[in-house]
């Protein structure tokens, strides 16, 4: 599959590898991400690179002392009794600078707890001759190696690169699709590049749910179990939150209620889920974050949010092969689960740009009472960084639509909003397909994956 984005990431590599000096880079971000397809992309034939495993220290030392005897002849012709050895020897003989990275660092601090310390006072003597890249799948792990004051390496780096997922419209470029297929395609797999390449290898997107997940031999079928043993400890009560939370409980209380617990003793696991960018919390438009007693839990990650949709409840179907069911489920409900994804698209293409020579702020949806027994919902409300306008947008994943009629009931929705008479209104309609009526105020697939763009 082509390699695409990681624009800003690569440029930042390049600059950092490039400097007269040698330098000390880190690199993170949860497993699937491409971490090890950026690095090697830069690496050249005279740099090394080292997957870490789970194996003893010394045959770490000595897998490793056999990858860099391709640049260091003989290299490996020696046993090293420890780390500190291994790295005093690897710099008096290196000659000329090179690049070595350690993916997977967090393995072999589990055989070598000292290596962080080691590694510490090789840098601080600056006596180093190489670059030295050390990468990882565990987020709280590497967080703990590197970005924690306690840790022996924190404010070492030269540079420190946290591997996020794609933004959508790059997966229009790398599986050649439409704007309208994009948006499909990226409320299941996400902005995961393995994801997209493991969907490369089939002819439409619901032959590539069916073999990577709808099967108990579908590479997809356990993954975000696979993902939780990086960073989280208790598998069973992260699964069961978020099997909740794909269930439809997202308030605090709803969650609590379903699983038994006091809600205050899923504040932790919660808060966890939401920094490794599992679960969002998501506030009404107005709301203060801290204050907010209208916080909703959803999850993020499509891919995640589409297994505890519909995979969890199903799995007695899949583990006997008969998957009717579940086909006849996604196609019912397929439209409806886009649609909470293109709404979040939408909101993204406000947020921070210029809409007609208007410059909006952080868009969210609101919902709230309008009156003592009405209660209302809105898809997009954004406030222009002048504070003049509110833009208020609707967004449909539906066919056959009438402008006229939406953006009329829309305009008196607005206009109802508690702050409303604050604003000049402006409203706008997301759609997938051309309606009929006014063709103003519009946007469409296209426009939404086009404004996310990363140019250089």
């Amino acid at each position: 599959m082509k390699f695409v984005d990681r624009i800003e990431e690569t440029k930042k590599l390049r600059q950092v590898l490039t400097v007269e000096k040698p330098t000390f880079t880190v690199i993170y971000g949860r497993r699937r991400l491409g971490k090890s397809t950026l690095i090697t992309g830069i690496l050249s034939e005279n740099d090394v690179y080292y997957s870490a495993d789970q194996t003893d220290a010394g045959l770490q030392r000595e897998t490793l002392a056999k990858m860099i005897a391709f640049i260091i002849p003989g290299f490996d012709k020696v046993i090293y009794p420890d780390w500190n050895i291994f790295f005093d020897t690897l710099n008096d003989r290196t000659t000329k600078k090179f690049t070595l990275c350690i993916d997977e660092f967090p393995y072999l601090v589990g055989s070598s707890p000292d290596l962080p310390s080691i590694l510490q006072n090789k840098i601080d003597s600056k006596r180093l001759k190489f670059n030295l890249i050390i990468c990882g799948s565990s987020q709280q792990l590497m967080y703990g190696l590197v970005l924690e004051a306690s840790s022996p390496l924190y404010g070492r780096a030269d540079a420190i690169l946290k591997i996020t997922p794609i933004k959508a419209p790059y997966i229009r470029e790398a599986l050649g699709i439409s704007a309208t297929e994009a948006v499909e395609e990226y409320s299941v797999w996400g902005g995961i590049p393995r994801y997209w390449e493991l969907r490369e290898g089939y002819a439409n997107l619901r032959e590539a749910i069916e073999g990577n997940l709808l099967s108990v031999n579908g590479i997809l079928y356990e993954e975000p179990i696979k993902i939780f043993k990086d960073d989280i400890k208790d598998i069973v009560k992260t699964s069961t939150i978020m099997s909740y939370v794909g269930a439809g409980a997202h308030r605090l209380s709803e969650i609590a209620g379903r699983s038994g617990e006091i809600a205050t003793n899923l504040s932790r696991p919660l808060a966890k889920l939401i920094s490794l960018g599992y679960l969002t919390k998501e506030i009404p438009f107005g709301e203060n974050e801290k204050n907010s007693k209208k916080s909703l839990y959803r999850i993020s990650d499509p891919l995640m949010n589409f297994y505890f949709q519909f995979i969890i409840p199903n799995r007695s179907f899949i583990e006997i092969g008969r998957i009717s069911p579940i086909l006849s489920t996604l196609d019912n409900h397929f439209s409806e689960y886009v649609g909470d994804y293109w709404e979040k698209l939408c909101r993204e293409t406000i947020s921070g740009n210029e809409i007609d020579g208007i410059t909006y702020g952080m868009a969210r949806r609101w919902w709230g009472n309008v009156s003592k027994d009405e209660r209302m919902e809105l898809d997009v409300v954004a406030e222009s960084l002048d504070k003049k306008y509110l833009l208020v947008g609707e967004c449909k994943w539906t066919t056959k639509e009438n402008s006229d009629r939406l953006l009329a009931e829309l305009r008196k929705k607005a206009e109802r909003l508690p702050f409303a008479s604050k604003y000049t209104i402006i409203t706008k309609l997301f759609l997938k397909n051309p309606p009929t009526g006014t063709q103003a105020d519009l946007f469409f697939p296209d426009d939404v994956i086009n404004s996310q763009l990363v140019t250089t």
